[in-house]
């Protein structure tokens, strides 16, 4: 009689498995880990993809075991798009939740507010945007590009016969720590190159800010002193309007080429990009990259969108920074299974040297010193479908430099 039960349950067990039911379980058998972006106001463009992308990457470990045999239970929250409240969601997923880990944040200013709350309570961040580098933190993992490996190859691109030679550059950006930081290093790097200040122009507009008609006039003026290209670090729903007054402007890549730090294939979704055609992008990842690990992560998430019906879902793109949270939740699941434990210290110890099969076309590594990944650098152009042609691209991945060697200050500072 008791055989028969078991043998009921295990069967029992095994249908509701292959029907995807997962019945709920004790705390003692989940590990929590925290996901911190905002899924409203100004960032939500942009971010709201990676928190759905974190959950996609959480039911696929899940689906093969888990972490150490225990299933991942994913902590939600939304700072907003309001950089205080960054640092009170983190706290609160730390101090209240005791998640193990999080994965999170766009923005440097919202990266910074948190950075206090983690050092505190000795938390572990996986941070998956590009951002300005002169920055490295123990409690912090980088997964996104460093300067050099996306803002200066873009500029020697520009600067370069096959990116049409630029000898002047508007250095156009969202006013916080990002880009100015941003533009401080390329500012001296262009310096280096003998570009004078006088063809170098920089202009700063606020979160959210939509009236760009007055710039991009500007931009054209400017343009007719030389070969021109802008570099924008423009962040969030601003693109949105800035683009579309590239259009009604009629200034074309041919014109005046625009580099973007912060425009992928989200945030292109949904724009009439013909009038953005030959306009680029610096990133390490793009949707368009063709290999076997791509296809396979491009064909998960459109059927991970259709099944949670998520907003547009037969229009679902990957970009860049979901490709560094995909990477980022692996690593740190390899890492947790090779150190034994959840505990902090022992997975940042254990972060170093770690390798993933990333969707880019390589084995990146996470550095063994300094907590950023190797990797590769890819320029695309915008075309018709929302989509980026590949026309310029690193050999592999390349070595972040956390501290640019263009600041003074900065020649001896190497890992943590």
């Amino acid at each position: 009689m008791k055989r028969r039960v078991v043998l009921k349950q295990l069967a029992l067990a095994s249908l509701l498995a292959a029907s995807g039911y997962l019945p709920q379980v004790s705390a003692a058998d989940t590990i929590k880990v925290g996901i911190l972006h905002s899924l409203s106001g100004t960032m939500a463009i942009s971010e709201t993809s990676l928190k759905d992308v974190a959950l996609m990457t959480i039911n696929e470990i899940n689906a093969k075991g888990g972490v150490m045999g225990k299933r991942l239970e994913p902590v939600v929250v939304d700072p907003a798009s309001n950089w205080p409240l960054f640092a009170e969601k983190a706290r609160e997923l730390l101090a209240r939740d005791k998640v193990a880990v999080v994965f999170g944040a766009w923005t440097s200013v919202s990266r910074k507010s948190v950075l206090p709350v983690f050092k505190e309570l000795n938390g572990l961040l996986f941070y998956p945007v590009q951002y300005e580098g002169e920055e490295l933190e123990k409690n912090v993992f980088y997964t996104g590009a460093a300067p050099n490996q996306q803002a200066i190859p873009a500029v020697e691109y520009l600067m370069s016969e096959d990116g049409g030679g630029a000898t002047r550059f508007v250095l156009l950006g969202t006013d916080y720590v990002y880009p100015r930081t941003t533009n401080r290093i390329l500012r001296a790097f262009l310096n280096s190159k003998g570009v004078k200040d006088s063809d170098i122009q920089e202009i700063y507009t606020p979160f959210g800010h939509s009236d760009y008609q007055t710039i991009v006039a500007n931009i054209k003026k400017f343009a007719t002193g030389g070969r021109t290209a802008v570099v924008s670090t423009i962040n969030g729903d601003s693109n949105v309007p800035f683009y579309k007054e590239l259009g009604n402007a009629g200034l074309k890549a041919t014109d005046v080429p625009v580099v973007a730090f912060s425009v992928g294939e989200e945030e292109l979704r949904g724009l009439d990009t013909r009038p953005l055609i030959g306009h680029l992008a610096a990133w390490n990842y793009f949707q368009s990259i063709s290999n076997p690990v791509n296809s396979d992560f491009i064909v998960k998430w459109k059927a991970y969108a259709k099944a949670n019906n998520l907003p547009n879902a037969d229009t679902v793109v990957t970009n860049d920074p979901m490709e560094a949270t995909y990477i980022g939740i692996h690593m740190w699941k390899q890492a947790v299974e090779q150190a034994g434990t959840t505990d902090v210290d022992a997975v940042i110890e254990a972060m170093g040297g770690q390798t993933f099969a990333a969707p880019n076309g390589f084995t990146i590594r996470m550095d063994e010193t300094n907590h950023h990944l190797h990797k590769p650098v890819y320029i695309g152009e915008i075309n018709a479908d929302g989509q980026f042609d590949i026309v310029w691209k690193t050999d592999g991945p390349i070595r972040a430099q956390p501290w640019s060697p263009h600041i003074p200050g900065n020649e001896s500072r190497q890992g943590l």
